[in-house]
């Protein structure tokens, strides 16, 4: 739990890079995590590609790691766009 603590008040680059680096972890990405923009969209064509089947995991990795509850698909769509989607989402939950 104290690691949880430490990353759940990341923020900036430092909490952007963070996220990277748990989704590289946890969907076992063949990237670098330096390799991943910030505003690339995380599923479909033209960003990362990732499926249904990775968002379970994503959500999982986030919730894992930095505390953050995604409540519903609908609610998953807009927090999970992209890694500065994502950031925000636990800056404003910090």
């Amino acid at each position: 739990m104290a690691e949880f603590s430490n990353q759940f008040i990341m923020q900036g680059e430092e909490l952007r890079k963070k996220i990277k680096e748990v989704m590289v972890e946890e969907l076992m990405l063949e990237q670098d995590p330096s390799e991943i923009s910030d505003h690339v969209p995380i599923f479909g064509g033209g960003g990362l590609g990732l499926d249904s089947v990775d968002a379970l995991q994503l959500v999982v990795g986030l919730e894992k790691h930095f505390g953050l509850k995604v409540g519903n698909s609908d609610e998953a769509k807009g927090i999970l766009e992209s890694v500065e989607t994502i950031a925000k989402e636990i800056e404003k939950s910090a």
